[in-house]
């Protein structure tokens, strides 16, 4: 049976200091305590413990570099997700405009066009959720004005209304006799839908942990993702440097991707000045934790 009462501001610093982590200033503490929980911070301060059993840390462990990969992963977070912003745009662009010339404009209602029939109905039954709660003015003033259309608005305003989840499924969804599959890899440098739809699976993934206020920094990520073996566009020159399969699980492979498809949409974007500045701003953050490579800048990718 659960025992744990909860403990006070000032029982949380005080059992930290008895476990060895140095805090200097016991109040400052609590004041970052009340407004990020134990356990959030907790999660920073794990790899700095020598006894993770006992909950023992390390010598010369201190609170204040526990806070320092917090704010270094909030901000990571920030850059990450006005990144995946413009990739999202960009793909829910594309999907719109290819398929809607290619078919008709309620394309991604045509079961005929997609492999799993059932995941469609998931993404249906979650976009109408999504129309049914939005206050969009589009969507509102389209289902005053064609009440007895029995179908979903047209994809340049259903769509914007889904995630970028959904779009990801609906694309990894499309059968490969659908040209516009193709027509969109190519248009993000990923030569043809072998490669997009894990590209779009793990983004997704990650905008979620973004989203959700999620541990990036020293995490492993779910899922793989299939790399280019010639890539068409900038990639990464020094074949040491290419990220192997054991390393798909760490953020850096992930990032690479979001930068080639970023170069596709803004070709002199600043993705890498400010994760250069991000590292600088906090020198005391392991690059290897999120499995960074040496001068990752100086290759044609990051360029």
């Amino acid at each position: 049976m659960f025992t744990k009462k909860a403990f006070t501001l000032e029982e949380q610093v005080a059992q930290l200091q008895s476990r060895g982590l140095q805090i200097k200033h016991p109040r400052i503490a609590e004041k970052y305590l009340i407004n990020i929980s134990y356990y959030r911070l907790g999660e920073y301060w794990y790899v700095m413990q020598s006894d993770k059993e006992n909950h023992i840390f390390k010598p010369n462990s201190n609170f204040m570099d526990v806070i320092a990969l917090y704010n270094f992963d909030a901000e990571l977070r920030l850059l990450l997700f006005d990144v995946i912003e413009k990739i999202e745009i960009s793909l829910r662009t594309k999907l719109i405009y290819y398929l809607s010339h290619e078919v008709n404009p309620w394309w991604f209602q045509n079961f005929d066009l997609f492999t799993d029939s059932k995941a469609l109905v998931k993404t249906l039954s979650s976009l109408e959720d999504e129309i049914s709660r939005t206050k969009d003015e589009v969507i509102k003033k389209h289902n005053k004005k064609h009440n007895d259309d029995g179908r979903f608005p047209p994809a340049w305003k259903s769509l914007e209304q889904t995630s970028f989840g959904a779009l990801s499924k609906l694309y990894g969804n499309l059968k490969h006799t659908v040209k516009a599959k193709d027509a969109i890899a190519k248009e993000f440098g990923a030569v043809n839908h072998t490669f997009l739809p894990s590209w779009l699976q793990s983004i997704a993934q990650i905008r979620n942990f973004c989203a959700h206020h999620s541990r990036l920094w020293n995490r492993n990520l779910p899922g793989t993702v299939k790399l280019l073996p010639k890539p068409p566009n900038a990639w990464i020159a020094d074949e040491d440097n290419i990220p192997k399969q054991h390393e798909f699980s760490k953020l850096y492979v992930h990032m690479c991707l979001m930068k080639y498809m970023l170069n596709t949409i803004i070709p002199k974007n600043e993705f890498t000045q400010k994760l250069t500045i991000l590292f600088e701003k906090y020198q005391n953050v392991d690059p290897n934790a999120l499995g960074m490579k040496p001068n990752w800048q100086n290759e044609p990718l990051w360029k």
